[in-house]
Order: C-alpha cells, then structure tokens, then sequence
C-alpha cells in the first residue's frame, strides 16, 4: 500500500541535539524559577523524572498530564497544583533558554514542507511526555510552526508514551490511518523502533541516533535526510 501519512519524531530528529546535554539544561532553568516558590533545586529534577516515569508506565486509563501531576501530588502534595500556571509559565519564557543547546538542521523543514507539497499527511509523532506549549516551541526552534502538522502529540491528547505500541495504535485511531498506509521517522531505535510492533514502517535518521540496546539496523531502512527522501520516493 503506498504511504500517505509520515510521522515524525521531534528531539534528535527534526530537531538535533544531545539529549542528556538538553535534558540538564531544561531542569537546571526549571529549578531556578520553581526555587522561590519552595521547591527544592537539588530534589526537583529527580521528581520530575517520577512524573514522567508515571506517564511511561500509563496504560491509557488517563491522559499523560494527569498521569503526571497524580505522581507529582504524592510527592509534594495536592496543593502542587496551584502551580500549574507557574509551569506554563516556565515553558512560556524561560524554557526558550534550551535552544541554545539545541542544533539546527534546515532539510528537517525543507522535508517536512516538500512531503506537504507532494500530498502527503505529515503527524508530530514526539514522545508526549511535555505539555503542548513546550512542543510548540520545540517546533518553531527547528523553523517550522505547530500549523505544519496535521496532528500533535502532547502530553494533554496523549494517554500512552513510547515505546509502548499503543502509544503508536492512538496516534493512527486519532488521525484516521492504517499501520500500512504510515511511515515513522526517528532517531531513537527502540522509542521510535516500537512503531514497527503495530506494522508501521520505519526509517532511522542518524545524525543524532540513540541506540541504548546496540540493535543491528545495518538491515533497517537509515540514513541522513537525503537518504530519506530517496526512500519515500521509492515507495
């Protein structure tokens, strides 16, 4: 069946960078604005990672955001929710300061908007484990706009993550497609690899490749960008 919808990861695919190097400089700008507010700057960064634990192990009984906050009230509380609008205010201005660390690749965007110009559906497929403002802003660092995808994933319209499949089976039942009919682009082979579980075809670019289980992708469709569209274009 010929492909007619690409699904793209973000962090490390359109968007370049060392995640670990992105990671420690998104927390690091997160505990200078929460400090003032009592939470502790050393213990921060850490309870953020349960939360986003809690939205790894989501089985779809709530969304992602409440999956999130729900592990985040056991361990500060209930009231910890009256500082949702200092988070989003976080993502709104301060978080902005993690581009910098962040690489800049202009085919992503040439692809992204040729593959539009030539019919095809094209889906934010990131793992959704940060709120839809925080993507946003991760999409217009890579040149591109949220308006660029027919579909987003956040944190908010998400009740699965990587590299649960089902994570996958949601975004395909939201958008109306088949596993046959969809591609997915990614840098990481087993988050973005898990695509291939519900028979969705995948393509690794590795410019920016996580492959923590050391998986042979020798006989895998990979390569730059280049190497990307020559393979949509093939098929």
């Amino acid at each position: 069946m010929k492909k007619t919808t690409i699904l793209f990861d973000l962090d490390g695919t359109l968007l370049p960078m060392d995640q670990d190097l992105f990671t420690k400089t998104y927390f690091k700008e997160l505990a200078i604005k929460m400090a003032p507010f009592g939470f502790d700057p050393h213990k921060l960064g850490d309870n953020i990672w349960a939360g986003v634990a809690a939205m790894v192990k989501n089985d779809g009984g709530c969304s992602n955001e409440e999956a999130f906050w729900t592990a985040f009230s056991h361990i500060y509380g209930e009231n910890v929710r009256e500082y949702s609008p200092v988070f989003e205010e976080f993502y709104a201005k301060e978080f902005q300061k993690a581009q910098k660390v962040c690489g800049f690749a202009p085919q992503a965007g040439e692809t992204v908007r040729r593959l539009k110009e030539m019919g095809y559906r094209v889906v934010l497929a990131t793992n959704p484990i940060l709120p839809a403002i925080a993507t946003q802003s991760r999409i217009r660092w890579t040149g591109l706009e949220p308006e660029d995808f027919e579909f987003i994933t956040t944190y908010e319209n998400s009740s699965y993550s990587k590299p649960n499949p089902r994570y996958y089976e949601e975004v395909l039942e939201k958008i109306g497609c088949t596993p046959a009919e969809c591609l997915m682009v990614g840098n990481d082979v087993t988050e973005d690899g898990a695509a291939k579980k519900i028979g969705i075809d995948v393509f690794f670019l590795i410019d920016c490749l996580i492959n923590q289980e050391g998986r042979d992708i020798s006989g895998e469709p990979h390569g730059s960008w280049e190497d990307l569209m020559a393979y949509i274009l093939k098929k």
